[in-house]
């Protein structure tokens, strides 16, 4: 496969993905197909029957079995790796909760699409945003750069605190466009994610019983150490992403801010919504008028302090929500929300915009802000912006 080679190339999101998984020495690959990560298994399996990567690959019936393979092959001590979108990602639920019960350092990349019905293939953040509470660690990508790099520090951090990694990027917007990437050189990446050497395993000639019938307060114990093995992944995640930057030129934490100095209104993103968001703030600067922007990359673990330092200064928050808690609104507002309980300066507005790819461009994005600075928004409830409402 030529895009294997180190350098820069023009390539998509998804092949950004197969790149990843293929640097990172994936061990076991077990999928099923769904638009539109599907090129993602289909390349991995073509690569797998070449002999261009020593992994195995498994394919299976359902998106609930790839995960339960790679659940056991994580148990016997290999890397594994599995791809998938929207009702693939829903069928998978239970799954996702057994394998970050079992402390298995996965890695999924999600190409996220809205969940049916009404069918539909176009891009939201309802499949992922609907499993935040699984046990999973949540990455949402901008860039197909950012893919890559992502997938391949998220190993590194799975298998640091024993959680398992999603890997965000929006289908067709990210998995199908194609960009710039630079890719690394395979030795390098050897040198950043060396080969995985599991804490624990299942061993015929030592055997053990795991996730087997416990009494509540071992129970409590474990469910304790899941929420501190999060607590420390925001730690290594910084660590990790510096260590990245400095090896490869390229360095992410769990947020980013963009012109947010002095801005009274900050914009909070996710995913390849940024960009146009950027322009957005671009277009309003230059109008003088003092807003930024707060991408969130980390669902999962939240960075709620690192949240609470980076609007320190800022009077507003407009929160572009592309996934909904029905009977309650916007999901990443209400996440802010909770982070920030008790700042009552903030005003803190919900937009809920993009749903089953609904457009959104720079103009509603810069009407909606110019709105929020005006304050004729309501904060108690989320506005629905966009289609044919």
């Amino acid at each position: 496969m030529e895009s294997l080679k180190a350098g820069a190339q023009v390539i998509e999101g998804n092949t950004a993905a197969v790149i990843a998984a293929a640097l990172a020495r994936v061990q076991v690959i077990a999928a099923y197909p769904i638009t539109p990560s599907s090129p993602i298994v289909e390349s991995l399996s073509d690569l797998c029957a070449q002999g261009k990567l020593q992994a195995r690959f498994i394919p299976v019936e359902s998106e609930h079995s790839a995960m339960a393979a790679c659940i056991g092959a994580a148990m016997t001590g290999c890397r594994t790796f599995t791809a998938t979108s929207s009702q693939g990602l829903a069928l998978m639920h239970e799954l996702l909760h057994w394998s970050a019960g079992s402390r298995l350092p996965i890695v999924l990349v999600n190409v996220n699409r809205a969940l049916a019905p009404p069918w539909t293939i176009f891009c939201d953040q309802s499949d992922a945003f609907s499993q935040r509470d699984t046990g999973w660690m949540q990455i949402y990508c901008e860039t197909a750069q950012e893919v890559l790099d992502s997938v391949l520090q998220a190993y590194r951090i799975s298998e640091e605190v024993l959680l398992p990694c999603m890997v965000n990027m929006d289908g067709f917007y990210l998995s199908h466009t194609a960009e710039p990437v630079e890719v690394p050189d395979p030795k390098e990446v050897d040198c950043f994610l060396p080969g995985f050497e599991p804490r624990f395993h299942l061993d015929a000639a030592d055997p053990h019983a795991f996730g087997g019938g416990t009494a509540p307060a071992p129970y409590m114990e474990f469910r304790h150490q899941m929420q501190e093995a999060m607590e420390e992944a925001k730690d290594r995640i910084v660590r990790v992403g510096e260590e990245f930057g400095r090896q490869f030129g390229r360095s992410y934490g769990l947020l980013e801010l963009y012109r947010a100095e002095n801005a009274s209104l900050l914009v909070v993103t996710s995913g390849s919504i940024t960009g146009t968001a950027r322009e957005a703030v671009d277009g309003l600067r230059d109008q003088g008028l003092a807003v930024g922007l707060l991408r969130v990359r980390f669902l999962r673990p939240f960075p709620a302090e690192e949240v609470r330092r980076a609007v320190s200064s800022a009077e507003t928050l407009l929160v572009l929500d592309r996934a909904v808690s029905y009977g309650q609104g916007g999901t990443l507002a209400q996440e802010f929300k909770a982070a920030l309980y008790g700042q009552d300066r903030l005003q803190i507005f919900s937009i809920v915009m993009g749903l089953g790819g609904a457009p959104v461009t720079r103009q509603m994005i810069e009407e909606t802000t110019l709105m929020a600075l005006e304050r004729t928004l309501d904060p108690c409830r989320s506005h629905w912006l966009g289609g044919t409402i």
